[in-house]
């Protein structure tokens, strides 16, 4: 029984050593650990991947969702709108700048905020009058782009912000217009574990305006002005490594390969499993960018014991929605308020997932999932 990696970085680095142990020592060698000169490389190219007039790297891809947030002077008295069925950065930096969360539910296929739900709840806080309407942070879950042409719209109609969360969907598409390009703020993250990802922490934001994007610049090192020690505003300490940005240079090299491979792995894994569990469903004209395959089961832990059992790993993306969460159930509805996120919390399983995943491998992965699902 040969173990299974959920996410194979191993046979990654075996792949691109060369490059990855030549790019670290550059580093070394010139000793520009913070915003080296391969920071700044990194930045070019990763806007020309985009499609995004400006790239701004940042060290985590929690800072790049709160940075925004402080360059557009969210804060107490204004409302941010989060999907509840996200990881918790999503609705945490909403709380650190002082502003209100307010969750919206999600599609029941697609993972992705609910576009009638997102309005009934914008007028929600409108009719309220407590606070301010601001922003919408949007989240490509498992991969998946949002309806950003339709987010769009409806950000504009109301006068809201729109930052798009694409920390698991960097190399996703919508109708080949990149992620990056699809929302006016793109924050996306360089965990190791996302499609991709360096060797630590780090992120980047994707943006076309100038002037935000100097706020952004001033945000990432303390608030600072025109001199070191000259501090126009409140800041962070959110630098991108250098070590790190020629971890994601030695990447990029292979990356658009890897978004390849990870189209076929996923089509695999929906043939085999055809009948079997709901599968993930992608519109036509969207690209995922497959961080997760995530599928959908009433036995959902009944394969996932059954997988651990053969030495397959799983996950449980998430398995409580953020209205419900101790930290965050104060400012929701509770239980019922989000109704299709609280159902998705109970039915959903990712299954390994990574560009070097063969064919037997799937096809084993697939059969144990299949017998389970029987029951």
């Amino acid at each position: 029984m040969t173990p299974i990696p959920f996410i194979d970085l191993k046979t990654q680095y075996a792949r691109i050593k060369d490059s990855v142990d030549a790019g670290i020592l550059r580093v070394l060698e010139h000793g520009q650990y913070i915003l080296g000169p391969e920071v700044a490389e990194c930045e070019k190219r990763l806007a020309a991947l985009a499609g995004s007039k400006h790239c701004l790297t940042v060290s985590s891809g929690t800072d790049a969702l709160i940075a925004p947030l402080m360059a557009l002077g969210i804060g107490p008295g204004d409302a941010v709108f989060v999907p509840s069925f996200t990881f918790t950065a999503t609705v945490e930096v909403v709380l650190l700048v002082g502003a209100r969360p307010v969750y919206v539910d999600v599609h029941p296929r697609l993972f992705n905020i609910d576009l009638e739900h997102l309005a009934r709840q914008i007028a929600a806080v409108k009719k309220e009058g407590t606070h301010r309407p601001r922003a919408v942070i949007a989240v490509d879950l498992f991969g998946l782009p949002a309806d950003y042409a339709a987010l769009n719209r409806l950000c504009e109609a109301e006068g809201l912000a729109l930052i798009g969360d694409a920390a698991q969907s960097f190399g996703g598409a919508l109708h080949n217009k990149r992620v990056g390009s699809l929302a006016p703020i793109t924050a996306t993250s360089f965990f190791p574990a996302k499609p991709l990802g360096c060797y630590g922490d780090g992120g980047a934001i994707f943006l076309d305006d100038d002037s935000l994007l100097a706020k952004l610049v001033s945000i990432r090192v303390h608030g600072q002005g025109r001199s070191k020690y000259e501090v126009e505003r409140i800041g962070l300490n959110a630098r991108f490594d250098t070590i790190q940005a020629a971890v994601i240079l030695a990447k990029l090299g292979v990356f658009e390969g890897e978004i390849e491979r990870r189209q076929e792995v996923a089509a695999h894994y929906t043939k085999a499993l055809a009948g079997a569990v709901e599968t993930p469903e992608i519109p036509e004209g969207y690209r995922s960018a497959w961080a997760q395959y995530s599928i959908l089961s009433d036995r959902r832990d009944a394969i996932a014991a059954a997988l651990k059992a053969e030495g397959v790993p799983t996950a449980i993306y998430y398995p409580v929605p953020m209205h419900l969460q101790s930290a965050y159930r104060q400012h929701g509805g509770g239980e019922g308020a989000c109704p299709v996120s609280e159902r998705l919390a109970q039915r959903v399983l990712s299954l390994p997932m990574h560009p070097y995943l063969d064919g037997a491998t799937i096809e084993r992965i697939a059969g144990i999932v299949r017998k389970a699902a029987r029951g």
